[in-house]
């Protein structure tokens, strides 16, 4: 395809694609409207927005942030720390403070993400992982159309079992995200059948994508990244476990120790961006919504498969596009790269990541480093060669990377 057609089908995809944004921005309005109630119920004020250091005692405004957070997510409790490195960092808190020596954690969607499998025991041999303190290990296989096997799970359930693993996001996988009407569901049935079964929810990049989250209809522990949705971009690192009180008291106890738990961790400098960054959430999360919407439609159009379609239901910003070759992997990756701010100039390669059994490729010109929801896209080196594109500060700024991704695959035969 001549490159000036590209431009030109880019412009038709716009237009085709309105309707779908209209109803994106229908979603950000009515989570901006609870965004900002929860800094109203929190009485948010300026001195809030400073940080504190040391051992962070009596830090009013990481109270208020934590209340602003337990609204948002309809829970009971909020940990919101800059000193939770990641959103696997975040997991593995959660998971460590819910389970203990005898228990069995239960996966319902295959394997989880590439990172947690090492926290598990379910790949290597790390000192300390949950198979290495008696916690043992199952999962259920998705159906071959890629959703929930009922009666796999119910087979599955047993008196050891106390922790359900869901992943909201597809994560690494050609399979669809899951919605909250789809974990609404998955929820009752396991609280009708298991009652002692903890439903805990990895809720990385589906922050505020729907109107609801998963602790509002009933799961019982969450956890996430500040470097995706929540952070609206500005956070410059954290992460997040909302839910119960006293699961999020078991998770706080293991980020820090037991006895100290979360009454300490200073917020130092960068307090006021992460209320900034919630504050905005709703719209950033949005604008990346409509990026992967167009990124779909165009390489739907240009005849590749993608995952979600343009106008499917969506519950993470993520985009799956099966390149079908390690070379369009690598020439979408460095699209993405080449129109970024920050690092245009380098030139993506895949290699070996800490916590992944393949070699993965990263394209990641943001701010922040990882920031998934600037705008990034990488995939393990593994068959169908999908893509992962996730995150945009704008729409506009999607377009334009993605049009230069294109153009860099079409390049390839």
């Amino acid at each position: 395809m001549h490159l000036d057609i590209l431009d030109k089908l880019a412009n038709e995809v716009e237009m085709e694609v309105q309707s779908v944004y209209r109803e994106i921005e229908a979603r950000a309005m009515t989570n901006h409207q609870r965004v900002l109630k929860g800094f109203h119920l929190a009485k948010t004020s300026d001195y809030h927005l400073r940080g504190t250091t040391g051992y962070g005692y009596n830090d009013t405004g990481r109270e208020a942030l934590e209340k602003i957070y337990a609204h948002i997510f309809g829970a009971e409790a909020a940990l919101v720390r800059g000193q939770i490195v990641s959103g696997t960092h975040a997991i593995a808190i959660a998971l460590f403070g819910m389970l203990r020596p005898g228990d069995e954690l239960l996966a319902v969607q295959g394997s989880p993400y590439d990172t947690l499998e090492e926290i598990i025991g379910k790949r290597g041999n790390a000192p300390g992982s949950l198979k290495d303190l008696g916690i043992s290990y199952n999962q259920v296989e998705l159906t071959p159309e890629g959703t929930l096997d009922w009666e796999g799970i119910e087979a599955a359930l047993n008196p050891r079992t106390r922790v359900m693993l869901v992943q909201r996001s597809r994560g690494y996988a050609w399979r669809p995200s899951l919605t909250m009407a789809e974990l609404q569901k998955l929820i009752n049935y396991i609280k009708k059948r298991a009652p002692q079964v903890y439903v805990f929810v990895d809720n990385c990049y589906g922050e505020l994508v729907e109107t609801l989250e998963p602790t509002a209809i009933g799961a019982d522990l969450i956890a996430g990244s500040l470097m995706k949705n929540p952070g609206g971009g500005l956070a410059p690192t954290g992460g997040y476990v909302a839910g119960r009180k006293d699961l999020v008291e078991r998770a706080a106890n293991r980020w820090t120790a037991p006895g100290i738990g979360a009454e300490v961790g200073p917020s130092l400098g960068h307090q006021g961006l992460l209320f900034q960054g919630i504050f905005l959430a709703p719209h950033i999360v949005a604008e990346a919504l409509k990026g992967a919407v167009f990124a779909a439609r165009l390489f739907e159009r240009l005849g590749f498969k993608v995952s979600p379609a343009y106008d499917e239901q969506r519950s993470d910003i993520i985009q799956a596009i099966a390149l079908e070759s390690p070379e369009r992997l690598v020439a979408f990756c460095r699209g993405i790269q080449g129109a970024s701010p920050v690092d245009a100039h380098a030139l993506p390669e895949p290699d070996y990541m800490p916590g992944y059994e393949d070699d993965v490729i990263m394209a990641a010109g943001t701010f922040v480093q990882g920031a998934s929801l600037e705008l990034t896209a990488d995939a393990p080196l593994r068959q169908p060669y999908a893509v992962y594109l996730q995150g945009g500060l704008s729409k506009e700024y999607v377009r334009i990377g993605v049009i230069n991704a294109a153009k860099n695959v079409l390049k390839i035969k």
